[in-house]
């Protein structure tokens, strides 16, 4: 006996809705909306790995179920897999929402104002900054290396083999 491997369609619907409504979700600035479109995209690549994997079969114990009827574990693997990183990427998520709630009274995403800076660099062909090596002309690398510390030199050591030095 073979296993049927036709989709259901409204599985793949009911996946090709729930990926949709993630990504968009996902694209927003609040952090809940972000964290519910990762539970929604999680769910939708979970439904499709057990479509992937075909009908229901036997369990997969050699002895148990003849050959050609047991079910194939690596689908089920795999969404146990996914279960545990979606939970992880939702915990972390609850914890910057959280985090952003005490210190600015929301969850929004913020533009960062170092992009900003960075753009309108970019926008006038500047660098977005002073190379510090390069501009240095006073100091050259025999003096920088006289003002290094000089690790080799010999640590005095007291009595007992100790280190001499504050206690």
């Amino acid at each position: 006996m073979s296993h049927d491997m036709t989709p259901n369609l409204v599985l793949v619907v009911v996946i090709g809705v729930l990926v949709a409504v993630g990504v968009y979700l996902l694209l927003e600035r609040s952090l809940s909306r972000v964290l519910i479109g990762i539970i929604l995209i999680g769910n939708g690549v979970n439904l499709s790995f057990l479509v992937a994997g075909g009908a229901a079969g036997g369990a997969p114990i050699v002895g148990t179920t003849p050959i050609d009827e047991m079910s194939d574990p690596l689908p089920q693997a795999m969404v146990l897999t996914a279960i545990v990183i979606t939970l992880g990427m939702t915990a972390f998520l609850l914890a910057l929402a959280y985090r952003s709630w005490q210190l600015h009274r929301h969850d929004e995403v913020q533009d960062d104002v170092e992009d900003h800076r960075i753009a309108r660099l970019a926008a006038l062909d500047e660098p977005s900054f002073a190379d510090v090596d390069t501009l240095d002309t006073t100091t050259d690398l025999e003096r920088e290396a006289a003002e290094a510390r000089d690790e080799t030199q010999a640590i005095p050591v007291g009595p007992a083999g100790r280190r001499a030095g504050p206690a």
